[in-house]
C-alpha cells in the first residue's frame, strides 16, 4: 500500500461519520439492488410452483398419440420426464344426493402421471394395477356416498353426449355442466362402451383441475403401458430438461414430423412463461424494454446517493488534498486516492448490501407469506431465491455504480491546487451577478428570504447537488408508481374480470320466491339481480371510435351497427353503482325519465396486432339518445324498441356485467324501465334473469342452492377462477409494493444524506451569521425558505422530466398492451408534499444541531 492510499485509509478511520454516512449510503444502494434481483427471482419462483400445483409440472401436453408416436416423444432430446394418461369417461355414481353431479369421472395415470400431476393422497395408497383406483373425498362430502378403502366398484362407462339442433349429437366433458330436462328441452345421455370393476385402494383430494361445476366426481385408476395395444390412443405430459425460448419452435417440429396435428399439442405456457420461454415477441420486446428502464432508474438513483457522498467527501477534505498538493502528490495520485477509497468502502459495502438485501426479502417474505396463505389461500410460499447469478449482477451493477460515482469526484480533487484548497475558495466563487437576488424576494419575505437564496447561489455545486438528488428522488418516485399502476392495469386487461363467486341464469323471470330463499342463505354477503336483453342500435360515424370502424359492423346511411346488453340491476344494486358513476339514481328508477347508465370503456385482444387494447366503446356524451331496436335476421325486419337517454358515461363495470366485446355497448338501467322493454312479460329473444352472488363458503353456497330445485335455473360457480385472478393480482401487488418501498427508501435516504452533510459543512458559514445578530427565529425563517427553494427548483426540473420518462414507460408498453396514457395526479400530489415535508423536516433537523453549537467554536472550525 503506497504513501497516498495509506493516508486516505487513516483519513477514512479519522472522519468516521462521514465514513459511516457514505457506507450506510452504499449499503442501501447493494441491498436495494440485491432486493430487487432477490424478488424477481424469488416471486418467479412462487408464481412456478404455484402453477405446478394447480395444474401439474409439464412443458407441453400431446393428445390422442399412438404406441409409434409415444416411443418418439420418449426419444425426442429435450424430453425430461413423459406421464401418460387417459380420460376413461363417465359411469352414472348411484345415489348421489346432487342433481348436478350424477357421475364419476375415470381417469388413469401411469406411476409417472402421480408424481407429475397434482394428486394429494388424503387416505389409503395410490394404484399399482389397472383394476385399482382412488376416489375422490368429494364424493362422500358433496354426493352423499360413502365408499370404503377396499370395496368394489362396477361400472358401466360410456361418454356424455346432447344432440344439437341439427341433429348431430356432441360430446360432453368435465367443462360443460350436467344439461338438467327443463320443459321441453332435451337432457344429455350417457353412452355406454364398456364396463370394469375397480377396487378403492385409497381417497384423494378433491383435484385442483377438477372445474367447480364439473358433473363427474373425479376417480383414478392406473395406466400400465405394458397392456396398451398398437390402436389404443392416450395423452403425455412432458417435461423437458431443458427450457428456452425455443422449445415452440422445436415442438412445432417434432409435432409435425410424427403426424400429430397442432389441434393435438398444448403448451403450459404459464409454466413454460415462469420457467424461461415466452414465445411472444412482443411479450417479450416489453418484458426487455421495461427491464432496461428499470434497471436504469435504480443505477440513476444509486449513482446519485453514492455520487453526493462521494463529493461531500471530496469537498469536505479539500483542504487536506490541497496540503498533499503542497507537499508535491500529483493529479494521478489525488484521483488514485479518491478511487481507493471507493475500493474500500465497496469492500466493505458491497458484501454487507448483498447480505442486508437478502436478509431484508428474508423478513418481508415472512410477513407477507402469512397474508398470502391466511387471508389469500394461495398455497405455496415465497421463498428466498439467491442464485449465483443474482448475486453476481447486484455486485457488478453496484461496482460499476460505485465506480461511476466516484470518478467524477476523483476527477475534480485530481485539481485542487494547494493555494485554492488551503484558501477553501474551489466551491465558492462570488460574484455581484453571481449571488444576485431580485427585490420582490425580500420584499415578500423578507431578509431571511434573501439571505437563504444567496447562501444557494455562493455555493452552486453543493446546491446543484442537493437538488440533483431531490429530482432523482422524485423521478425514482413517480416512474415507478407510474410503472406498477400500468403494470397492475395490464395485468387487469389479461384477466376476465370476474367480480362473484356464483351465477345463475335462467330465460324466464326467476320467481321471487327463490330469490329470495337463495338471498337469505348464511354464507352470502353480497347480491346482484340482472336482467339481461340483447339488442341493437344505429350509431352515428362521429360517435364510433375510428379504431372500431373497421371492425366488421354494419355500416348504413353514415351509422353503424351497434350491439347493445341492456342490464336490467334490481334497486340496491343499482344504487351503489349510480354513485360510482356519479349518476343520479331517482332519474334511472323513473320509468317515465328513460334514463341509461354507459359503459364506454372496452378491453379487448387484438389477435391481429397481437395485443391487449383498451378503447372507447363509444364517444358519445351525457345527455345523448339511443334508439334500441331489434332485428329478425330472417326476415331482415327491424322493429323500433324504445329509447333512452344517458346520464352518466363510466369505465367501471357492477357485479354481475362482464365486460363486452368489440363492437357492443353495456348499458345499465332499472327494472322498471326493463318492464317496458319487454312488454308484458313476453319472453323476449335474448332475455335472460340472472342472480349473482358472492359468498364465503361457494361450494356449500352452491349445495343449498341446488337443494331449493328452482325450475328452469341454471348455476355456475365460478369462484375458483375469480380466486386465481385475485391470487394473480395480489402476489403482483407484493412485487409492486416491494419495489416502491425500496425506491422511497432510497430516495429518503438520499436526500436526508445529501442535505443533512450540506448543512454540517456549513458551520462556520452559520456561525458568521449569528455573530452578526441573526436570532434563532430568524434562523429558522432562513432554512425554512432555503427548503422552500430547494423543493420549488426541484419540482420544476423533476416533474417534467419524470413525465417524459413515464411516457416512454407508457410506450414501452405499447407492444403488447394499448391504453390511454394517463398521469398518476395522485402521486403527483404525494410527491409535491412529500418533498417539502422531507426537506424542511432534514433542513430543521440539521440545523438544530448546528444551532446548538458555540459560535466561536464554529468560527475557528478546521476542517481535516
Amino acid at each position: 500500500m503506497n504513501i497516498i492510499n495509506k493516508l486516505t485509509f487513516r483519513q477514512l478511520k479519522l472522519n468516521k461519520r462521514r465514513t459511516l454516512v457514505t457506507i450506510i449510503g452504499v449499503i442501501i444502494s447493494v441491498a436495494m439492488v440485491m432486493a430487487v434481483a432477490t424478488l424477481t427471482v424469488s416471486f418467479i419462483d412462487l408464481l412456478r410452483r404455484q402453477t405446478i400445483i394447480q395444474g401439474g409440472e409439464w412443458h407441453v401436453l400431446y393428445k390422442g398419440i399412438n404406441a409409434d408416436q409415444l416411443g418418439a416423444i420418449k426419444g425426442d432430446r429435450l424430453t425430461k420426464d413423459v406421464a401418460i394418461t387417459r380420460d376413461r369417461g363417465y359411469a352414472v355414481l348411484k345415489g348421489s344426493k346432487n342433481d348436478y353431479k350424477p357421475y364419476l369421472f375415470i381417469k388413469e395415470y401411469d406411476s409417472q402421471g402421480f408424481k407429475q400431476l397434482p394428486v394429494e393422497l388424503a387416505e389409503g395408497r395410490l394404484p399399482e394395477a389397472n383394476d385399482e383406483v382412488v376416489i375422490s373425498e368429494h364424493i362422500a362430502t358433496n354426493g352423499k356416498v360413502e365408499y370404503e378403502i377396499g370395496d368394489v366398484l362396477e361400472l358401466d362407462i360410456g361418454n356424455r353426449l346432447i344432440e344439437g339442433e341439427t341433429g348431430e349429437s356432441y360430446e360432453l366433458g368435465q367443462n360443460n355442466p350436467f344439461q338438467k330436462i327443463h320443459g321441453d328441452e332435451k337432457r344429455e345421455s350417457l353412452r355406454i362402451k364398456e364396463s370394469r370393476s375397480y377396487k378403492i385402494v385409497g381417497v384423494i383430494k378433491r383435484p385442483t383441475w377438477e372445474p367447480i361445476s364439473a358433473p363427474g366426481y373425479t376417480i383414478i385408476s392406473y395406466l400400465d403401458e405394458s397392456l396398451m395395444g398398437p390402436s389404443d390412443l392416450f395423452n403425455a405430459s412432458v417435461v423437458f430438461n431443458k427450457v428456452n425460448q425455443s422449445v415452440y419452435g422445436h415442438v412445432e417440429g417434432f409435432a409435425g414430423a410424427n403426424d400429430i396435428g397442432p389441434e393435438s399439442v398444448t403448451f403450459n405456457n404459464e409454466l413454460l412463461r415462469y420457467s424461461g420461454a415466452i414465445s411472444d415477441d412482443n411479450t417479450r420486446k416489453t418484458l426487455y424494454s421495461l427491464s432496461a428502464i428499470i434497471m436504469i432508474i435504480i443505477m440513476v438513483g444509486s449513482i446519485s446517493l453514492i455520487y453526493n457522498a462521494f463529493a461531500i467527501s471530496v469537498s469536505e477534505r479539500s483542504r487536506y488534498l490541497g496540503m498533499l498538493s503542497g507537499i508535491g502528490a500529483t493529479r494521478k495520485q489525488k484521483r488514485n486516492g479518491v478511487l481507493f477509497e471507493g475500493l474500500v468502502i465497496g469492500l466493505v459495502s458491497i458484501p454487507t448490501g448483498i447480505i442486508c438485501g437478502i436478509a431484508g426479502m428474508y423478513v418481508t417474505f415472512t410477513f407477507i407469506n402469512t397474508l398470502i396463505q391466511g387471508v389469500f389461500g394461495i398455497a405455496e410460499r415465497l421463498r428466498v431465491i439467491v442464485t449465483p447469478l443474482s448475486i453476481l449482477v447486484a455486485s457488478l451493477v453496484s461496482a460499476i455504480t460505485i465506480l461511476i460515482s466516484a470518478y467524477i469526484p476523483a476527477k475534480r480533487a485530481s485539481k485542487v491546487s494547494a493555494i485554492d484548497a488551503i484558501r477553501q475558495s474551489m466551491d465558492v466563487r462570488l460574484t455581484r451577478k453571481a449571488v444576485k437576488t431580485s427585490r420582490t424576494v425580500r420584499a415578500l419575505f423578507g431578509i431571511e428570504a434573501e439571505i437563504g437564496l444567496k447562501n444557494l447561489k455562493r455555493n452552486k455545486r453543493r446546491y446543484r447537488a442537493t437538488v440533483f438528488s431531490l429530482i432523482v428522488s422524485i423521478i425514482l418516485f413517480l416512474t415507478v408508481s407510474f410503472f406498477t399502476n400500468d403494470l397492475r392495469k395490464a395485468v387487469r386487461m389479461t384477466q376476465a374480470r370476474i367480480n362473484y363467486d356464483i351465477y345463475m341464469n335462467a330465460n324466464v323471470d326467476i320467481d321471487d320466491g327463490s330469490i329470495e330463499s337463495i338471498k337469505s342463505l348464511p354464507d352470502i354477503y353480497e347480491y346482484s339481480r340482472v336482467r339481461k336483453l340483447y339488442t341493437y342500435s344505429w350509431i352515428e360515424e362521429e360517435f364510433v371510435p375510428e379504431g372500431l370502424r373497421d371492425g366488421g359492423t354494419e355500416f348504413r346511411d353514415g351509422r353503424y351497427l351497434y350491439g347493445i346488453e341492456v342490464q336490467a340491476l334490481d334497486d340496491d344494486s343499482l344504487s351503489r353503482f349510480a354513485k360510482i358513476a356519479g349518476a343520479d339514481y331517482e332519474k334511472l328508477i323513473d320509468p317515465n325519465d328513460l334514463s341509461a347508465i354507459v359503459i364506454d370503456t372496452i378491453t379487448y385482444p387484438d389477435e391481429g396486432m397481437g395485443k391487449f387494447v383498451e378503447t372507447k366503446a363509444i364517444k358519445a356524451r351525457v345527455g345523448h339518445k339511443l334508439d334500441f331496436i331489434n332485428i329478425d335476421w330472417e326476415r331482415e325486419v327491424e322493429t323500433d324498441i324504445n329509447s333512452v337517454k344517458i346520464i352518466a358515461l363510466t369505465g367501471e363495470s357492477p357485479m354481475g356485467v362482464d365486460p363486452s366485446p368489440l363492437g357492443v355497448i353495456n348499458i345499465v338501467i332499472s327494472e322498471r324501465l326493463m318492464d317496458s322493454f319487454v312488454g308484458s312479460g313476453e319472453n323476449d329473444p335474448g332475455f335472460w334473469d340472472n342472480l349473482y352472488l358472492r359468498s364465503n363458503n361457494p361450494i356449500k353456497t352452491q349445495e343449498e342452492i341446488e337443494k331449493i330445485q328452482a325450475v328452469g335455473l341454471y348455476i355456475h360457480n365460478v369462484y375458483k377462477q375469480r380466486q386465481e385472478e385475485e391470487q394473480l393480482i395480489l402476489l403482483m401487488s407484493v412485487f409492486i409494493y416491494g419495489f416502491i418501498t425500496l425506491i422511497t427508501a432510497i430516495s429518503i435516504a438520499n436526500i436526508f444524506n445529501t442535505i443533512s452533510t450540506s448543512i454540517v459543512l456549513r458551520k462556520r458559514e452559520f456561525a458568521m451569521l449569528k455573530s452578526v445578530g441573526m436570532t434563532p427565529k430568524s434562523f429558522n425563517r432562513m432554512i425554512n425558505y432555503e427548503s422552500i427553494f430547494y423543493g420549488i427548483k426541484s419540482l420544476l426540473y423533476g416533474l417534467p422530466i419524470s413525465v417524459a420518462v413515464m411516457f416512454l414507460i407508457h410506450c414501452s408498453m405499447e407492444d403488447s398492451f394499448e391504453f390511454g396514457f394517463s398521469l398518476p395526479w395522485r402521486d403527483v400530489v404525494i410527491v409535491i408534499v412529500a418533498i417539502f415535508v422531507i426537506v424542511g423536516s432534514t433542513m430543521l433537523y440539521s440545523g438544530g444541531k448546528i444551532k446548538k453549537e458555540n459560535i466561536m467554536d464554529g468560527l475557528k472550525q478546521e476542517i481535516i
